[in-house]
């Protein structure tokens, strides 16, 4: 069965599966998987997972995952009850799937009932049988912004701010031609739906120069703040976000959290101060504990629900207390683990103590403990806020032999050592970023990283900035750590590349990926 879903006119996809299940005796479903943008195409052994329409001369065969439903009505006919599901994976799946075709359908189906609440998703969903009691994270705190779109993030962001200072005066400058700043920066001219490039920077000239405060900090990439240069009355940006703009002050937090978590694993609760970009495919959207309306001198109120207000207040606590809880909520393991399935399908929930009327004993006591985690949280997820012991000397013993910047011969990095050119990172159409495969050396810790750090896992990694110099020690569960969508510690070094950043790294920059590498390792054993 194949569908295209042009006959739907607008039915919603629950009234679809709920159809299917009034019009068919049974529905069945094998799942050939091979989905890059899902698993990565890779079982979950770590075996490669192909697509079933790979070939000798294609072996990755298509991006996308692929799954069989065979519908079936009888002639008697019964409203089916449940799904019957299974999962074929690797490269014998087709085989898999032949050599089964004939087999009885209760020998190879996991039967299930799909859960109405959750819109009838037609696979086996990991919930928690009081996720539904819970508040949603907009039923908490109710607005959010969706991120900044440059559309020209080459030319208004980068790294350092003297040299987007640079290029943004010279593309206020009239002495240049608009065919000059196209040579020197085609971002910055290239037309687009909606943005036509000489118009907009002829209507800007005619205004004067570059706005001194509109070099801003910019959440870019979780771990990873950058500068924006960032105006509020011109076309520049794709989507400037006014809005959300004015709500970004100094004591501001923010969480990221979507509707729908495209990938396997939900890797939201990225905390940011600043504007934020949209991490991953698709829009993301965050969620202040403040907001300020009017001008820059008028007061903060709480970004808080009616309900959650008097919450709050029953309990004798803050929406500070409650802002951490939830942080602390989306990065805890076991209620990930048990809501797997809920988190990709809809806003995430937030179990609260005593919810709603905080009636409960202790319930005071167990939100402060969990916004006291989730504010420890913040300090490590904030890339620009020091850790005593974890980026601030002096360290902990157990983190200092944690991507510890070292060199093949043992001597002190210099010059070229500081060049990234591994292959983390290339320039793609459109002068995207796109990750490559870069150098890791993976083997087991040494008695000595072990003995100084027991928590180690089976497996380290060194990661390579070139062929002479290497963070040593990066723990594989740091390196396969993922925030935002990303795997934190690689993307942030695909933007690095010397061909793409322009230049080697500069010390604090390399101290900067062993301070995230410790953070993220601190914050995932505390979280155990």
């Amino acid at each position: 069965f194949v569908s295209n879903y042009s006959w739907l006119d607008g039915l919603s996809f629950t009234a679809m599966r709920e159809r299917y299940l009034e019009a068919f005796d049974a529905v069945r479903i094998d799942c050939l998987n091979g989905d890059k943008y899902k698993t990565g195409k890779v079982a979950p052994d770590g075996s490669p997972d192909p697509s079933v329409f790979s070939t000798e001369g294609d072996p990755v065969g298509i991006q996308v995952g692929t799954a069989i439903a065979t519908l079936v009505r009888k002639g008697d006919h019964t409203p089916a009850s449940g799904i019957g599901f299974r999962h074929l994976w690797g490269r014998g799946k087709r085989a898999e799937l032949l050599a089964t075709a004939e087999e009885a359908p209760g020998a190879l189906y996991d039967e299930f009932a799909p859960n109405l609440p959750l819109g009838l998703p037609f696979v086996r969903t990991k919930v928690s049988a009081d996720w539904f009691d819970w508040p949603s994270l907009p039923e908490l705190l109710p607005v959010s912004f969706p991120g900044v779109k440059t559309g020209r993030d080459k030319f208004l962001i980068d790294i350092d701010l003297d040299r987007l200072k640079a290029r943004i005066g010279e593309y206020f400058d009239p002495s240049l031609s608009h065919e000059e700043i196209a040579r020197r920066y085609p971002a910055a001219m290239k037309d687009t739906s909606g943005f036509n490039a000489r118009h907009v920077r002829d209507e800007r000239l005619s205004r004067g120069g570059p706005n001194p405060d509109g070099f801003v900090r910019y959440a870019y990439r979780p771990f990873d703040t950058r500068w924006l240069y960032w105006e509020a009355d011109t076309d520049l940006l794709d989507a400037k976000r006014t809005s959300y703009k004015q709500h970004v002050f100094d004591g501001n937090l923010w969480i990221e959290a979507r509707k729908h978590e495209a990938k396997e694993d939900f890797s939201r609760g990225t905390l940011v101060r600043d504007l934020a970009d949209n991490f991953g495919n698709g829009m993301s959207s965050f969620f202040p504990v403040w907001l300020r309306d009017g001008g820059d001198d008028a007061g903060r109120r709480p970004n808080l629900s009616g309900p959650a207000y008097c919450y709050l207040e029953r309990l004798g606590a803050t929406a500070e207390d409650l802002f951490h809880h939830a942080l602390a909520t989306l990065h805890d393991p076991a209620y990930r683990a048990a809501n797997a399935g809920a988190l990709r399908m809809e806003w995430p929930r937030i179990p609260l103590p005593g919810w709603p009327d905080g009636g409960a004993k202790g319930a005071a006591d167990t939100l402060a403990q969990s916004a006291a985690r989730g504010r420890e949280l913040a300090r490590l997820l904030d890339p620009e806020a020091p850790v005593p012991g974890v980026t601030q000397a002096p360290l902990r013993p157990d983190l200092a032999a944690i991507a510890v910047p070292s060199t093949v011969d043992g001597r002190n990095m210099a010059g070229d050592d500081f060049a990234l050119t591994a292959g983390w990172g290339h320039f793609g159409a459109g002068g995207a970023v796109m990750p490559g495969q870069g150098r890791v050396v993976e083997r087991a810790p040494t008695p000595e990283e072990r003995a100084a750090n027991p928590a180690l896992g089976d497996t380290t990694l060194d990661v390579h900035l070139n062929d002479r110099a290497f963070w040593r020690n990066v723990p594989a569960a740091v390196w396969n750590y993922k925030l935002g969508g990303y795997q934190a510690l690689k993307k942030w070094l695909s933007y690095r590349e010397r061909t793409v950043l322009g230049r080697a790294l500069k010390p604090d920059e390399i101290y900067c990926f062993s301070g995230v590498a410790r953070r993220i390792f601190f914050g995932n054993t505390k979280n155990r």
